[in-house]
């Protein structure tokens, strides 16, 4: 019963990290920061009375300081994920912030638990640090997976403005007014960026590499085309979304074909590590008989390897491109 007791403990430890950080993106930066608002981030500040230069300016900032941060010590793993999920906070904030929750996790585990000062410590910094990095990781992976799903209707929206007449910018500020974010702020940004005379073209390829998205990468490659050679580019962007739905739809068969060998790559390599804390949390001296033997430290280097190992060969075998 005692093991049963502290082991949900540190599962409410960890579920209260994720729920505090989620809390405090909430109260510092408002509900129109969620994913799911009805009305678009960008939108909202201008009808609360910013002015549009104030605006693009503060969403270029946010999206940018992380990339532009990686010499900080711990968080250029942090970096790209955040970039991808357009995170609100400063990087000294969010290394802030994983100092402040793994203080607190710290402070739980000494009152709800037994375990010995160091595990503690250790413990409480890998669910501080881990806590926050699945937190934006969440963040990065639905933003992104809400943007690919937004993106062929995107494109529609806009052969259908420049088939009415519309030039190509005007059809850029109708996406940008008509969907939902993620993706009308950044069609917002460049409609705006585009404004103060900023070549959409290059705008475009910036966002696609900023994204890491390959379908934006054909968006912009083809409108960069189009403005050197010309052309129908109603039926260019037209013939494009339909490539974007066909990539799609084929991603996600992959996707579904490839869960089961990626689910167990992550099992065969947590389950030993998981195993190794339920052990030393239930029985503390279980490995007091070897700890001295010469081989023990070499023997864990070896184990943690090899599990590295197979994560690393089993995404290898799974990560096929569309």
């Amino acid at each position: 019963m005692e093991f049963g007791f502290e082991a949900l403990i540190y599962v409410l430890i960890f579920v209260g990290v994720l729920a505090l950080v989620e809390g405090l993106y909430l109260v510092f930066f408002g509900k129109s920061i969620s994913l799911n608002s009805k009305m678009n981030r960008r939108l909202d500040m201008l009808n609360k009375g910013d002015r549009r230069d104030e605006v693009l300016s503060k969403l270029r900032k946010e999206m940018d300081q992380h990339m532009d941060n990686r010499s900080i010590p711990l968080y250029s793993i942090l970096a790209d994920r955040a970039q991808k999920a357009a995170i609100a906070f400063t990087p000294q904030q969010l290394i802030m912030i994983m100092i402040g929750v793994s203080f607190a996790a710290f402070l739980g585990l000494t009152i709800g638990t037994a375990t010995a000062l160091p595990l503690r410590a250790a413990l409480a910094v890998a669910i501080g640090i881990g806590g926050v990095y699945m937190w934006i990781n969440h963040k990065a992976k639905k933003r992104m997976s809400l943007i690919e799903e937004q993106l062929p209707d995107a494109v529609e929206l806009m052969v259908r403005s420049l088939r009415v007449g519309h030039p190509f910018s005007s059809a850029i500020q109708v996406v940008s007014r008509e969907i939902d974010d993620p993706l009308a702020t950044e069609f917002g940004i460049i409609a705006d960026e585009a404004t103060y005379g900023r070549d959409i073209g290059e705008a475009l390829k910036f966002m696609a590499e900023r994204l890491d998205m390959q379908d934006l990468r054909f968006l912009a490659v083809a409108v960069t085309i189009q403005q050197q050679s010309g052309g129908n580019l109603a039926e260019i962007l037209e013939g494009l979304a339909k490539v974007i739905r066909a990539r799609f739809r084929l991603f996600r068969r992959v996707k579904a074909i490839t869960a089961e060998a990626q689910w167990s790559g992550k099992f065969l390599s947590g389950f030993p590590v998981a195993a190794l804390i339920v052990i030393q949390i239930s029985d503390p001296h279980y490995y007091d008989a070897v700890l001295d033997h010469p081989w023990f430290i070499p023997a864990c280097f070896i184990v943690g390897i090899l599990l590295a190992l197979n994560l690393i060969v089993m995404r290898a075998l799974v990560n096929i491109k569309v």
